[in-house]
């Protein structure tokens, strides 16, 4: 599982950051307060830590500034009706503190604030998390951050490019040959050959 990605951060502007690790560029959906955060270390080394949205029609990936941010994230999605994006539209408008104290305080008003946020869907919110978190639970120990991992012996060319940028996402030498090997490699650019390994990694976990 993706935890964070380090690298120079080569863009940073309104909900987008890219982050180049091993030579590949990853374009990262991140928060406008993050994104203020971030804008001053353009050009210097980042780390954001990450969530990776599969759909049918893709991969996306998001990018937080801190743990505390991803946590609140992660509850918040796990709200029935509450989406990636109307996630992100509530940690723009609230850091991950003021988003805790609005949920432990009922104040559904400031949930609502967000840009694509509703009375009902605000509501929704609180009823669903008011008994899950404390204005203390998201600075909670995060999952241990894997070590990191050898680079592989992989082909010349972009397949070995590829390789090199999964590993440097804290997949395993022996993860990332056997993924390769279920792809069809020779007709994918190095960008498609990320993605479909990407998605054969989450649908198997």
């Amino acid at each position: 599982m993706l935890y964070h990605v380090r690298g120079t951060l080569v863009l940073c502007e309104s909900g987008l950051a890219v982050v180049e690790c091993g030579g590949v560029g990853y374009a990262l959906t991140i928060s406008l307060n993050t994104a203020e955060k971030l804008a001053p270390s353009v050009g210097t080394e980042a780390r954001l830590f990450t969530h990776l949205q599969v759909r049918e029609d893709g991969v996306e990936l998001f990018g937080f500034g801190d743990k505390e941010e991803l946590s609140a994230f992660r509850l918040l999605i796990s709200v029935s009706g509450v989406g990636p994006k109307a996630a992100m539209s509530i940690l723009s408008q609230l850091t991950p503190d003021r988003f805790a104290y609005a949920v432990c305080t009922e104040d559904a008003k400031a949930l609502s604030r967000a840009n694509g946020i509703g009375a009902k869907t605000a509501a929704r919110i609180v009823l669903e998390l008011k008994d899950k978190i404390s204005k203390d639970q998201l600075t909670g120990a995060p999952p241990a951050i894997p070590s990191a991992a050898p680079m592989p012996q992989a082909k010349s060319g972009k397949l070995s490019e590829a390789a090199d940028a999964l590993t440097v996402l804290g997949y395993s030498r022996a993860e990332v040959t056997e993924t390769l090997r279920h792809i069809d490699t020779q007709s994918l650019t190095l960008e498609q050959i990320i993605t479909a390994a990407l998605k054969y990694f989450s649908e198997k976990a």
